[in-house]
């Protein structure tokens, strides 16, 4: 196959990229079904441009355009080191299992290709040992998953624990010998030539496509301040898809958060290290400290648990299984103030008894690193005085966390993220909030830079219908769960199910929920139900299947062809003004002048919403209608801003019209 040369030149990569993506071009005989777009060679010669003369790109990229291949294709070919950050593992994967393998072929161009995950996600050997020689550990499941690990470690060559498709998500012990940071001794480590995360590191500094995600991006950039958590190696060029994520993951990433988990983790693998005998304590103090660390911190939480139910109408959300945020300042603190007071100080007092070990192993000297790092995120808490981050408690699940986030990552995710790469390129299906960049551009820091908004290549004026309903209630009033519950069933009455019900409030999923199992005889799959994957799993494999869901399942879900032909919103995706996080940022908004609702709260929902229609069409044969059941888009003038921001698609308020675009009866149930 003849080759596309790399070139390092501006002129020579623009002619590179333009040979790879030519109707007869490689690309054109490697890659199957391939179709010319003028949308996908209009992005790659931008992306060239970038990578060969610097600066920032922010590209939209409308679905059917083939953004993955118009990035990767100029980043082999430019001859230079590139990073790709996505927004989730599926993606990542998927670029680096099949996309990467296609473009090596097509170009001809020989290359390497490292993917790289957060730290968590690996097997860390020495820990892994240790927890494995405990005979008492866990509970007979947990001994058939070690096992089941102990086989797959001594021929794994990536310790990756997606390897392991039999392995739950959820399995408990997974963090006792994960290759987490807070849990590495580093380079004194006894497997550090063996670690995987080591390798991994290898692999990716001799690599000339480094893959990654948001997540481990934006905490290795929130490490490198430190030193052993870094782990991406410097690149000249980046490209940061899903690139409308990045904010969201930023603040989590640049945040401060100290929660029961974690210092119940903290308890167990002390306890680990002193019953292995590797600490003499022959005075006890390490077992006193540590117990001191134990009770305090149960004080402390059962106390932050208390200020939770005290601030709300806590139990229906706790009976939903809901997360539930609380933002506190110094005063509303004051009732856990004295707990967390006592937990500090037996924090530094572990610390210290730790350092005072003379023989003390690699092990437990990293607790002590460990105790010490948590007693500092614990002061910075306990203080909550620093005017440039929000605090708030946080119930997630069974997990208490005490915790402060960036009210704006604008400056943060500008000068440590953007402006470690001379050319980088952000992009996704939706950028844009009425064909303009200015709110990315402010979320996101970019004050300078290329702008490129490419449309669909999907013809949605045949292939999608808006469906507005043209009598419901305001989502305000106790009238709109049963209105919202006899639409719903209607319209996939007219669709034969294949849908996605998607909710902004678990309260309305729950009423719907009831009124569906009496309205239709589709199986519907109820989000909770089963693990997010398994779901999917389920409603792909079940014809005329109905999901109902909430916020998680907007983005990062594929499901092609007929088995989803519907989405269905009850109401616009506004962020909720009572988050401590969203209120925080709308009152900085207004305090500079600003209108928060015009600036932050309609744009984010504009993008929210544009995700959820992003699961509808996938493909050039995908047909659906998307119907959205708030008035508000018709009533309120804000409502124009959304319908601008929406692919031109027919709109109607007829549910005949659904069943016109479907060609169906309407079923008899």
């Amino acid at each position: 196959m003849p080759q596309v040369p790399a070139s390092r030149g501006p002129a020579g990569l623009d002619e590179a990229v333009e040979r790879a993506f030519a109707d007869d071009g490689p690309l054109a005989r490697a890659v199957p079904a391939f179709e010319p777009r003028q949308g996908q060679r209009e992005m790659a010669a931008a992306v060239a441009r970038v990578f060969a003369r610097g600066g920032v790109l922010l590209a939209e990229a409308g679905t059917g355009t083939g953004k993955t291949l118009a990035y990767l294709a100029p980043a082999i070919l430019s001859g230079r080191r590139v990073l790709v950050s996505t927004g989730t593992k599926n993606l990542q994967e998927q670029i680096y299992v099949k996309d990467i393998p296609l473009l090596r072929e097509g170009l001809g161009i020989p290359f390497t290709a490292a993917c790289m995950k957060g730290r968590g996600n690996y097997l860390c050997l020495h820990r892994f040992a240790a927890f494995r020689d405990d005979i008492d550990a866990g509970s007979p499941a947990d001994r058939v998953y070690l096992q089941m690990i102990d086989e797959w470690a001594a021929s794994t060559e990536t310790g990756d624990r997606a390897e392991l498709a039999d392995l739950p998500e959820d399995v408990p012990f997974w963090a006792s010998i994960s290759a987490a940071a807070e849990n590495c001794v580093g380079p004194d480590c006894p497997e550090h030539g063996a670690c995987f995360v080591t390798r991994m590191r290898e692999r990716a500094a001799a690599a000339d496509v480094v893959i990654v995600n948001h997540h481990l991006l934006c905490a290795d950039a929130a490490v490198r301040q430190g030193s052993y958590g870094e782990v991406i190696p410097d690149c000249p060029c980046a490209v940061i898809d899903e690139a409308h994520q990045l904010e969201d993951v930023a603040t989590q990433y640049f945040g401060i958060s100290v929660g029961a988990f974690r210092l119940a983790e903290l308890v167990r693998d002390f306890d680990r290290v002193l019953a292995s005998g590797e600490a003499s304590d022959e005075g006890g103090e390490l077992g006193r400290a540590l117990n001191r660390v134990d009770s305090q911190a149960r004080a402390f939480f059962a106390a932050a648990a208390a200020l939770i139910w005290s601030a709300g109408p806590s139990a229906p959300a706790a009976a939903a299984g809901a997360d539930e945020r609380v933002r506190v300042t110094p005063r509303t603190l004051e009732p856990a103030q004295e707990p967390g007071l006592g937990l500090l100080d037996a924090l530094d007092g572990l610390a210290g008894a730790v350092a005072a070990e003379s023989q003390a192993s690699e092990d437990l000297a990293a607790l002590g690193r460990r105790a010490a790092d948590i007693a500092d995120d614990l002061r910075f808490l306990l203080a909550a005085n620093d005017r440039d981050y929000v605090y708030f408690l946080e119930r997630r699940g069974r997990g208490v966390f005490l915790r402060a986030a960036p009210i704006n990552v604008a400056t943060l995710v500008r000068t440590q993220v953007l402006e470690r790469f001379p050319s980088a390129v952000l992009t996704s299906a939706t950028l844009a909030v009425e064909g303009s960049f200015a709110y990315v551009r402010g979320r996101l820091g970019v004050e300078r830079g290329e702008e490129l908004l490419l449309p669909s290549e999907f013809d949605f004026a045949s292939q999608a219908l808006l469906y507005l309903p043209s009598r419901m209630p305001s989502p305000k009033t106790a009238d709109f769960p049963a209105a919202a519950g006899r639409e719903v069933a209607e319209i996939l009455r007219r669709t034969s199910g294949r849908a996605f019900v998607l909710f902004t409030s678990y309260a309305v999923l729950r009423s719907v929920h009831a009124a569906l199992q009496e309205a239709i005889a589709f199986p519907v799959f109820v989000q909770g139900s089963l693990p997010r994957s398994a779901l999917l799993a389920r409603f792909r494999a079940t014809p005329h299947a109905v999901l109902l869901a909430t916020s998680s399942f907007w983005q990062g879900v594929d499901v092609v062809g007929e088995a989803l032909s519907c989405v269905i919103v009850d109401r616009l995706p506004f962020a909720s003004p009572g988050d401590p996080v969203v209120a925080a940022r709308m009152e900085a908004i207004e305090a500079g002048g600003g209108d928060p609702f015009s600036e932050y709260q309609v744009p984010l929902a504009v993008l929210a919403l544009l995700q959820g229609l992003g699961r509808l069409i996938r493909h050039r044969r995908d047909r659906g209608v998307l119907a959205v059941l708030d008035p508000r888009l018709r009533t309120m003038p804000y409502g124009r801003r959304f319908l601008a921001s929406l692919p031109p698609a027919p709109v109607t308020s007829e549910l005949s019209e659904i069943e016109r675009f479907f060609g169906v009866r309407t079923p008899l149930l």
